[in-house]
């Protein structure tokens, strides 16, 4: 005899508002987080942006089977969460903010009052484009952020190309990078110059280099380097032809500039050295460096740094000061950078590690600096 199936979950009791049972940003910028799980024996919420900085809380449960745990007051952010279920992690399910990941484990939630809210400024818009890459025998999707009021009738804008990290989407630049905001927010403010941004998919998915094929510990032995060179192609092939047609752009290597985090970090040091004549400004933000990643076109160039000081209005290297995942490859990058005297602005963020609390504000910081 078949065994009985598991009954189905409880669902919570529907004279109840919703409110009473899901995430909340209160009035003094504190946090209560809530869950609904009538038959766990245990949640934690757990936040942080890292294995470095996670902290565990323990929830108690009400009569209702909601769990809960508030935090104190909070500096305006977007922070990361996930909820520990008896041992099974899981991204909060009375939310929609959660982490753009190509395996979904984790939560978003605002709290207001920094350069991250939609604030009441002429707004830019958010294009999805999807395309068929040539070089990657595939259909590709990217976002492309025009300032407000674009129309392509005047006179032709720079252009910022942008690749978001490891383990992330496209849609990571976007929800949890805010880049969006960012932008209409400094652009309002008069800090930055009128361009578009435009935000590839930095994971290729070919054959030889699907991400979820390689052990963590064996990444840096063969994916970076196999994705990164198809990555390249794609750009320097698909998506910048696409975007000069597409767009009323500048096509000098003064109006492009390139940047990146993480493993996207990595890209932009890629195609910013083995094309260095295609790019005026250059960022790699807490990137994978060829410090663990050898790269010889990167090693070439590197050799070359009148050509590197001539060509580059700016290089930019940041790196959270105990970051565990990419803090050897950028000290590696830097002391290679001092030894050959190519200029670079370099910053550590104290007390901090590979997280967004690096790389929003870099990011804010680099793009201020563009196309002056």
């Amino acid at each position: 005899m078949p065994a009985a199936a598991a009954p189905f979950p409880a669902t919570p009791d529907l004279s109840v508002p919703v409110s009473r049972y899901v995430t909340q940003v209160n009035a003094d910028k504190s946090v209560t987080f809530r869950l609904f799980a009538p038959d766990a024996k245990r949640v934690s919420v757990i936040t942080g942006s890292s294995p470095d900085s996670f902290v565990s809380h323990d929830m108690s449960k009400d009569k209702s089977g909601v769990w809960s745990w508030k935090s104190g007051s909070l500096a305006p952010d977007l922070y990361e969460y996930y909820f520990d279920v008896d041992g099974f992690r899981s991204v909060d399910t009375g939310s929609r903010f959660q982490k753009p990941q190509r395996q979904v484990n984790t939560s978003l939630i605002l709290v207001p009052g920094s350069i991250l809210d939609d604030r009441a400024v002429p707004h830019g818009d958010l294009l999805t484009m999807t395309y068929h890459s040539k070089e990657l025998h595939s259909e590709r999707r990217m976002f492309v952020w025009t300032p407000p009021g674009y129309s392509g009738k005047s006179e032709p804008l720079p252009v910022l190309y942008f690749y978001h990290g490891f383990g992330d989407t496209g849609l990571s630049a976007i929800d949890q990078g805010r880049l969006p905001q960012i932008m209409d927010n400094l652009l309002a403010e008069g800090k930055i110059k009128p361009m578009l941004v435009v935000v590839p998919d930095t994971e290729t998915d070919i054959a030889q280099a699907i991400p979820e094929n390689f052990p963590p510990k064996d990444r840096r032995k063969t994916f970076y380097l196999l994705n990164a060179k198809a990555a390249d192609r794609e750009l320097m092939h698909d998506i910048i032809p696409l975007v000069d047609a597409r767009f009323n752009v500048r096509q000098d290597a003064n109006g492009r500039a390139l940047a990146g985090l993480s493993q996207g970090g990595f890209q932009a040091l890629f195609s910013g050295m083995n094309h260095l004549d295609s790019f005026g400004w250059l960022a790699t933000l807490s990137g994978v460096t060829s410090a663990t990643v050898p790269d010889t076109g990167i090693a070439r160039q590197l050799d070359r740094p009148e050509e590197i000081n001539r060509q580059l209005h700016n290089f930019t290297v940041v790196v959270g000061e105990k970051d565990s995942v990419t803090g050897q490859d950028i000290a590696g990058l830097k002391n290679e950078l001092e030894k050959k005297h190519i200029r670079f602005d370099y910053k550590m963020y104290p007390g901090l590690n590979h997280e967004m609390d690096v790389w929003r504000p870099a990011y804010a910081e680099f793009v201020q600096k563009l196309f002056k």
